[in-house]
């Protein structure tokens, strides 16, 4: 067997489970043989994503995907087999799969703890921002580096706050929330408002739109599942823009805003090229 197969199999033996819920995304039910959870890949009610505790395999029954722990990280951070292979081998991410692995009691959680909010320092970080088009400056503006706490041990993220207090948290590896999980509401005092799916949606409009975000307020999803809740601020504004995602769930979400409501504009033709603000930005540079 060579390195590379080596490498493979030893990767393939890092528990889908764990994976997961370093990324944010935890179980909404499970047996002895099997966890569900709502789809990382993609935004439901519903949960269809199924992982094998047996086998250490997953499946996707909205898009019919499915396979090892390195085919998952793969999709879910859009990244070749050798950079999902750096970030199972973090030692903050890294944990051994094997059949005899006991189960989670039913309704535990695991508990994301607050270390330090600050200012973005972090050289990782730094670098995590201009790879995505971002200067330092505009994500200090919009962000915080948040250091925070998971079973024992200590990391380091970029974080923006939603209106309840959570943070959504964000680097080069990890995407996930700390509760509770909501929107997040920026407030200018402006007639005007600015609705995107995440924080780099955001942040990328801060270097295409300066001056509307300057004079806007703004709404971050963080999920499309609450776009509900999202709707009793609509009215409030003379003008409504959205900017979501080039995608069926963007479409949808677009689709059921501007079928309840006069005021708002689908912005999305300014990027229509690309999957979403972020893709358009890194194409300019």
């Amino acid at each position: 067997m060579n390195l590379k197969q080596q490498s493979w199999s030893s990767a393939r033996t890092i528990c889908i489970v764990k994976t997961l819920a370093k990324l944010g995304h935890y179980p909404t039910r499970e047996s002895e043989k099997e966890a569900w959870f709502l789809s990382p890949l993609r935004s439901e009610t519903q949960a269809s994503f199924n992982v094998s505790l047996i086998k250490n395999l997953w499946y996707d029954f909205g898009t019919g995907k499915g396979g090892n722990v390195i085919d998952l990280v793969m999709l879910l951070e859009n990244c070749s087999f050798q950079d999902a292979e750096d970030f199972l081998s973090d030692p903050g991410i890294s944990f051994s799969f094997s059949p005899e692995i006991p189960v989670a009691k039913k309704n535990k959680t695991a508990v994301i703890d607050m270390v330090q909010v600050q200012g973005i320092s972090h050289p990782a970080l730094s670098e995590y921002l201009r790879s995505r088009g971002i200067p330092l400056a505009v994500g200090n503006a919009y962000c915080k580096e948040i250091r925070y706490g998971f079973q024992g041990r200590e990391f380091f993220s970029l974080g923006v706050q939603n209106h309840l207090g959570g943070w959504e948290l964000r680097n080069k590896y990890f995407k996930g929330s700390c509760s509770p999980k909501s929107y997040t509401h920026l407030k200018n005092g402006s007639c005007k408002l600015l609705v995107t799916e995440g924080m780099f949606d955001l942040l990328s409009l801060a270097v295409l739109e300066k001056e509307l975000m300057d004079t806007s307020d703004v709404i971050i999803l963080n999920s499309v599942a609450f776009l509900a809740k999202i709707q009793t601020h609509i009215p409030e504004y003379d003008q409504v823009f959205l900017y979501l995602d080039n995608d069926s769930a963007g479409d949808s979400a677009t689709r059921e805003l501007l079928t309840r409501f006069e005021n708002i504009t689908d912005k999305r033709t300014s990027y229509k090229n690309f999957k979403d603000l972020n893709e358009k930005l890194n194409h300019e540079k």
